[in-house]
């Protein structure tokens, strides 16, 4: 049974960029897309072994603060996320081992600023001539509500982001605000997946080029408007 393996979820590039063979071009004209493209979508094209980005329209590009050429390497699941990621994941698979012919998922992406953008993408998979996968077409489309200020946390999670900013420890945390260490690694590990940082420094600095924190004061404040 054919397996697709994917890569973990991380920013940099994993592959140069890989030239579109005409016969995927042509595959991605053909009659198999005619009515596939949501209106005001714009399109990538990915390999279908790993995901792999090797051609896309400049104004896909340009949604995550990239060109046309910079964008090939990376990997869709970098570029894309799911408030369900396995489901996004697991559903790419079905695409890329034939089991599904396309699909339509609410993601969320990053602009060239740090900023996260709501899209809704459609998935289709193109095959060649002879029926066999010849690639992932990527349709994007952002959602009404497009550009999202940024993260927006809990109450009780700004209280802890402000904690881990001011420095204070896990067990200074969980006392002060009257959770066991566990909730308190919870929330932190939370976040960190949230801000796709790999620390607890990264997650403050990460905050702080976001606007998470009110500016010149200390201790750091989550602003009003970044609490729901």
């Amino acid at each position: 049974m054919a397996t697709t393996s994917f890569p973990d979820a991380s920013p940099r590039k994993k592959k140069a960029a890989i030239p579109v063979p005409p016969a995927r071009r042509e595959a991605a004209a053909s009659g198999a897309l005619r009515g596939a493209a949501p209106a005001g979508a714009c399109t990538a094209h990915a390999s279908p072994e790993d995901l792999v980005v090797t051609a896309a329209e400049p104004e896909f590009a340009r949604q995550f603060g990239l060109n046309a050429d910079e964008i090939c390497g990376h990997h869709l699941l970098d570029l894309l996320r799911s408030p369900v990621p396995a489901r996004l994941q697991e559903q790419f698979i079905a695409l890329s081992a034939g089991r599904l012919r396309r699909f339509t998922e609410s993601v969320t992406g990053r602009d060239g600023t740090g900023g996260e953008f709501r899209a809704d993408v459609t998935a289709v998979a193109v095959r060649n001539s002879a029926g066999a996968m010849a690639g992932v077409v990527v349709f994007l489309r952002r959602t009404a509500d497009g550009v999202s200020a940024g993260p927006a946390l809990s109450a009780l999670d700004a209280r802890v982001l402000e904690g881990v900013a001011k420095g204070e420890s896990t067990v200074q945390l969980a006392s002060r605000l009257y959770l066991s260490r566990q909730g308190i690694e919870y929330r932190v590990g939370q976040m960190l997946r949230r801000f796709d940082a790999p620390n607890r420094p990264a997650l403050v600095a990460r905050a702080h080029a976001l606007g998470m924190f009110a500016a010149g004061q200390w201790p750091p404040r989550v602003l009003p408007e970044r609490v729901r």
